[in-house]
């Protein structure tokens, strides 16, 4: 597939996705129907994934006191990033840059136990980039950005699981939404300010996590600048169809943040002891899973993940009742299902403007005289008539597994 055809920005476009105005700003796409399916599928797949694994979901505000990314960091080390301040009765508010520092006080708001670790935060929240407009373009490089964030705090003996397990999140995610990472890469500082200056975390924190990639067989490559300013991290790298790359998920090892904020926690021997924070995402930003699923799969989302999973059509008015009722059960079954009636053309034309929806069910006369749809997938199969109160149930139960395959 050729990178025209498969740009994200195009066929977002001609798919119903998203699209810009100028009234709202460069770098702030909004999102049309079809594509708030989609990004509102994959939110809810990684929350339930997360509330699996022993995430506890919370909600922060989106922004902050100047003083909290000082504190952080953020101030010193990602200044140039961040949206000016914004003054409100003498104080300095500041749209956040990351989510990491509203976890850190949520943390710390009251007294922890060793009992409650590893605490799993997790949050999927806007965070804001202060990006130049000349590097902006559709969802890749936005100013608002949703990020699938999370948080876990932990002691030093629970690091190397917590992360192994993080990663095992993040390769069932990429199965079930049909990617293939181009690679693992070990982020590690480079020279210049950038970083903060504390030579025995860092290292403690890059052999963490080479032992965590070590442990897990994957092939994994070094890469000088490219950790965050508190730390290492891995992440895993994705390609658009040009074979551009670009970090999709990440699991980061953080000595720095929970001494800045004064983070504790009571340990089995009575005394205070200071846990290890690591940030996790999945899924990175929506904008940029979206960008990338798009293009993969050029519009044709695994089931799960489809703005419309089943259309159906009646050959005539006839049979728009029988369509109808099927479509009621489906959205019964929690199926983004829709009628494509013969207002919409003939039945070949309306095949083939469905041709991205995994399921077309055509209801003929003879198919709803005998309570029966014959059933075409997306990938030009043909299946034997069906039954019409089975197809919607069958279909339910494979979107239910996030799986890529179309049909049993």
């Amino acid at each position: 597939m050729n990178a025209g055809h498969a740009d994200h920005r195009r066929l977002g476009r001609e798919l119903g996705l998203f699209d810009t105005d100028p009234l709202i700003g460069a770098g702030l796409p909004y999102w049309l129907p079809a594509g708030a399916a989609v990004r509102h599928a994959l939110e809810e797949y990684v929350r339930e994934a997360e509330r699996r694994a022993g995430y506890r979901h919370v909600h922060s505000p989106v922004l902050g006191k100047r003083e909290l990314y000082e504190i952080s960091g953020h101030w010193s080390h990602y200044g140039e990033d961040m949206f000016p301040p914004m003054r409100v009765g003498g104080e300095e508010f500041v749209l956040r840059p990351s989510l990491c520092p509203h976890h850190a006080v949520m943390f710390r708001s009251r007294a922890r136990s060793y009992r409650e670790l590893p605490l799993r935060m997790a949050e999927l929240g806007g965070m804001f980039r202060s990006e130049l407009s000349g590097v902006l373009g559709g969802l890749t490089r936005v100013r608002a950005i949703q990020l699938n964030d999370a948080h876990i705090f932990c002691t030093l003996d629970q690091v190397a699981e917590e992360a192994a397990a993080a990663l095992e999140l993040i390769r069932r995610a990429h199965a079930a939404m049909g990617i293939v990472p181009v690679r693992h890469r070990l982020s590690l500082p480079g020279p210049g300010g950038k970083y903060v200056a504390d030579p025995g975390k860092w290292e403690r924190s890059i052999a963490l996590l080479r032992e965590v990639l070590d442990a897990s067989g994957l092939a994994y490559e070094e890469a000088e600048g490219e950790a965050a300013f508190y730390g290492p991290k891995i992440d895993v790298q994705i390609a658009d169809p040009a074979g551009r790359e670009s970090t999709l998920s990440t699991v980061q090892i953080d000595f720095h943040q929970p001494e800045r904020f004064g983070l504790e926690y009571i340990g089995p021997d009575g005394a205070r002891h200071r846990p290890v924070m690591i940030h996790r995402s999945v899924v990175g930003s929506v904008e940029r899973a979206v960008a990338h699923l798009v293009e993969h799969h050029a519009g044709a989302f695994p089931a799960w993940l489809a703005p419309v999973q089943l259309a159906v059509l009646p050959v005539s008015d006839a049979e728009y009742g029988a369509a109808a009722r099927l479509v009621e059960r489906g959205t019964a079954l929690g199926l983004r299902a829709e009628v494509v009636g013969p207002g919409h053309g003939t039945l070949g034309a309306r095949v083939r403007s469905a041709r991205l929806v995994p399921y077309q069910a055509v209801v003929g006369a003879r198919e709803a005289a005998a309570g029966e749809v014959s059933v075409r997938l997306r990938d030009g199969r043909r299946l034997d008539p069906l039954p019409a109160g089975e197809l919607p149930a069958r279909i339910a139960g494979l979107v239910r597994a996030h799986t890529t395959a179309l049909w049993d």
